[in-house]
């Protein structure tokens, strides 16, 4: 028995980095799994090696916008169709936000908000419906730790990352105040390898492990993570095994908070 068997996740950023290595990690254990990213291509291979390991009707794929309702209906139907419910519903899908206090456009703030936050909000409002049919569940937010340790070059990721920590927490007290089993927190990481970190080696003009070495030394463990590091946090927190904990955050960042 896996530590999900059984249960019903739907994904979302899943085409690559942490959706894929959540999406993976939880099919792994026994879920069903609905991948879903702007990506189609990239989402849908993700589902191909997925059901060509674990057999079948184990994941599927859809291209996603989260920040548009009419796509949040579509995935909740497919969902309903392909899985017959929800009991893990994981907000990954994300985007940085350029520019300290005075170089970010307001295009770039509305932007990030869009995708970070108003796709949590989204996500949530449209499952839950359905999730409460599928209980127990859980909601799982991945934020950042940059949504609890401020930086001077990036307002806009720190904000957007901070009200996913907050609206974590009052999905969390609405499930628990309406008697549903349904539980909702917040992941922290902070850096992990994965595409993004590509991004910002590319237009730093630095070798790569240049870039990773300046970022490890942030890091009280010396390191920087690997996209599994988040996606157990993912899995304790999808599982029964965290059955007492919600509206929680939970920092996978090497220490880098305690600092």
């Amino acid at each position: 028995m896996g530590r999900v068997e059984g249960k019903k996740a739907l994904v979302t950023g899943a085409a690559q980095g942490l959706g894929a290595a959540t999406a993976k990690m939880l099919a792994k254990q026994g879920a069903q799994v609905l991948l879903t990213d702007i990506n189609a291509e990239g989402v849908a291979a993700v589902a191909a090696e997925i059901n060509d390991a674990h057999g079948a009707g184990t994941a599927f794929s859809l291209r996603h916008d989260v920040a548009d309702p009419a796509d949040w209906k579509a995935a909740i139907d497919l969902a309903t169709e392909a899985m017959g419910g929800l009991s893990i519903l994981v907000n990954n899908a994300g985007i940085g936000v350029r520019g300290n206090i005075e170089t970010c456009t307001l295009e770039e703030w509305k932007r990030g908000f869009s995708v970070n936050v108003d796709s949590v909000f989204l996500g949530c409002q449209t499952a839950l419906p359905l999730m409460k049919d599928t209980q127990p569940g859980s909601i799982v937010n991945i934020s950042s730790i940059a949504g609890l340790i401020a930086s001077d070059t990036m307002p806009g990721y720190n904000a957007s990352k901070a009200a996913v920590w907050m609206l974590s927490k009052s999905v969390a007290l609405y499930c628990a105040k309406m008697g549903w089993d349904i539980r909702c927190n917040s992941v922290h990481p902070t850096f992990i390898d994965t595409p993004i970190l590509d991004g910002m080696t590319k237009s730093s003009g630095h070798p790569k492990d240049v870039i990773m070495g300046k970022l490890a030394r942030q890091i009280p463990l010396n390191r920087v993570g690997e996209p599994n590091d988040i996606a157990n946090a993912v899995l304790y927190l999808a599982s029964d095994e965290s059955k007492f904990v919600t509206g929680a955050e939970l920092k996978v960042d090497g220490g880098i908070s305690a600092k």
